[in-house]
């Protein structure tokens, strides 16, 4: 039940797939120069293995609770918090006009990751407050900037987004909140909202709710939606009208309170416009990609917790001889190893991608990059969380019976890792995205550029060598894939939108395949010219080599029900459904 952070695979990420050396060299980003990198990991993995985890189990027995409108953490937890905010982690990643530390999304990303593993229903906290940043950083005035920006970065206060109501649900143009205009140029809010992560707690001094609401003349749907600062406290230190009526009991994250809550019960809750009226989907939207990439981590993080557990265990635990030396236990684990690998890679080059777009001083590049940010944002959020899911489950048959047993915690990880498909947009509309937004902007066509470009880069014979064939078949069946798609995008859409889903997994695997055979490419370089860890690099080339052998064959046999799902789906009766 312990955690040691990953920190020498993610510094080898950071530095082969993220490219954060180029990073390092445009003015955004000169602060993050290669000599901070690894003393920023392993900081973090000493908060995160010290602190944060061995709160996890304590928060999944405890969890939050509620009494009159209050929240109320375990033990422990508003100290870790302390902790977390006297290191400065909250502001590593934001704007240095800000009070940041001007370091990029990524590394930001791999120290996320970091406190995720350990604690998933605390690193919520951290994640919602790191949106609330973004999103007023880029569509806030100067004078919310002022007011709190600085608080938010440096983690005195934490932020919310609150989008959800319970006749919306995934449809945001269906909420019912509303905005009153105030003659003093503030706004009366009123209205409730559910499912809002962290939004009510005992561990921060105040907390800076974003709610979308409706003005009084405000077009019905999507395009009448405003965006709002709603603080806990005000300026003055009044309590504001607004109040937690409940927090759910889930699944999992049982310390993460995910709260109901209600604006204006005495028609007294202030909020404060955030950018143009009517214009909030844009700026939550700000919010949101940046929320769906941290969601895609923790995916990678709770997947690399599984596998620590279930490889601890595995090593000790005896059946005739120790488990790990049976093949079919060494499956599950190389299994569980090299997804999680492929799935950090993906993250961080996302992240990387954002990094690249915000800091490129050339306007083709900053295009560039963003389009590739944007395309591989709804492949990482889905693909990576049904990947943590999966291995999560995997983990608990490496445990056997006592995989089921709750005292071993492969069964927390596994109930904690079925939320992140869930939230943030569900995995289905992030499939339908990638297809119908993101494949007709075109850039995927240089992505696969690129991989075929990798692949021309493997050698012919060995470990390298065996990548080739698997990698090369799963590509081509992506291609064609894709093709397809974009061929259905308009008068056979309904075909494409049934396919949408196996072909997302299909991008994931194929994209994942590319960049372990990318890493692998390095490591092999590295072991000839004898620089670094020998046992770290070989270890690199047999994952890669496993994950196109065992895994990218599932991409190429995807093709099928890619492109032959709709004329089925589409033709059933209702009646087909009954039981």
């Amino acid at each position: 039940m312990t955690y040691t952070a990953p920190v020498a695979e993610q510094a080898f990420v950071l530095d082969t797939i993220a490219d954060l050396a180029g990073l390092n060299r445009l003015p955004a980003f000169a602060a993050a120069t290669p000599d901070l990198v690894q003393p920023i990991l392993e900081e973090a993995a000493k908060l995160s293995g010290n602190v944060f985890a061995p709160l996890n189990r304590k928060g999944d027995t405890e969890g939050a609770r509620w009494n009159d409108g209050a929240v109320t953490l375990p033990a422990g937890f508003a100290e870790a918090y302390r902790q977390y905010v006297e290191g400065g982690w909250g502001s590593l990643g934001a704007d240095p006009a800000h009070g940041g530390q001007g370091m990029p999304f990524v590394l930001a990303s791999a120290v996320q990751e970091q406190l995720t593993s350990a604690n998933m229903a605390f690193s919520l906290c951290m994640m919602l407050s790191q949106g609330a940043i973004e999103a007023l950083a880029v569509h806030g005035s100067p004078e919310q900037q002022a007011a709190y920006l600085t608080k938010l970065v440096s983690g005195e206060w934490t932020g919310t987004m609150n989008l959800t109501e319970p006749q919306a649900g995934s449809d945001v143009g269906a909420l019912r909140s509303r905005a009153e205009p105030h003659a003093d140029g503030s706004y009366r809010i009123k209205g409730s909202k559910i499912f809002i992560t962290w939004g009510e707690h005992d561990v921060a001094d105040n907390i800076i709710h974003l709610v979308l609401a409706r003005l009084p003349d405000a077009p019905p749907g999507t395009k009448g939606i405003s965006l709002f600062i709603v603080p806990k406290f005000l300026a003055d230190g009044r309590r504001n009208d607004l109040r937690c009526v409940s927090i759910e009991h889930k699944l999992g994250i049982h310390a993460s309170p995910t709260c109901t809550m209600s604006f204006g019960d005495n028609d007294g809750c202030v909020g404060y416009l955030v950018g143009a009226e009517n214009a909030g989907m844009r700026a939550m939207f700000t919010m949101m990609n940046h929320a769906r990439i941290n969601v895609g981590l923790q995916g990678v993080a709770i997947a690399e917790r599984a596998y620590q557990g279930a490889l601890g265990f595995a090593k000790e635990r005896v059946q005739g001889k120790r488990i790990i030396e049976h093949p079919d236990v060494r499956r599950m684990l190389l299994t569980m190893k090299a997804t999680t690998e492929a799935i950090r890679a993906l993250t961080y080059l996302n992240a990387a991608a954002v990094d690249f777009a915000h800091g490129e001083t050339d306007a083709e590049a900053k295009r560039d990059w963003q389009a590739l940010a944007d395309l591989l944002t709804p492949v990482t959020k889905a693909y990576a969380t049904d990947m943590g899911v999966e291995l999560s489950s995997l983990a608990v048959q490496v445990f056997g019976g006592m995989g089921f047993i709750e005292e071993t915690g492969a069964a927390q990880h596994l109930r904690d890792a079925r939320i992140a498909p869930i939230y943030e947009g569900t995995n289905g509309i992030q499939a339908l995205d990638l297809v119908n937004r993101k494949l007709p902007q075109g850039r995927w066509k240089d992505l696969f550029a690129e991989m075929r470009a990798t692949l021309r880069a493997l050698p012919g014979d060995g470990d390298l060598g065996a990548i080739a064939p698997y990698l090369d078949d799963g590509l081509a069946a992506l291609e064609n894939a894709t093709v397809w798609m974009v061929g259905n995008h308009g008068d056979g859409f309904a075909d494409a939108a049934a396919g949408a889903t196996p072909y997302l997994r299909m991008f994931g695997i194929v994209a994942g395949g590319w960049l372990l055979a990318k890493q692998a490419i390095v490591a092999a370089e590295r072991l000839a010219a004898g620089e670094g860890d020998p046992a770290f690099l070989k270890a690199k080339i047999v994952t890669a080599r496993f994950f196109a052998e065992q895994i990218v064959p599932q991409a190429t046999a995807l093709l099928g029900p890619v492109t032959r799902g709709g004329s089925l789906l589409f033709a059933l009766d209702e009646a087909q459904f009954a039981a």
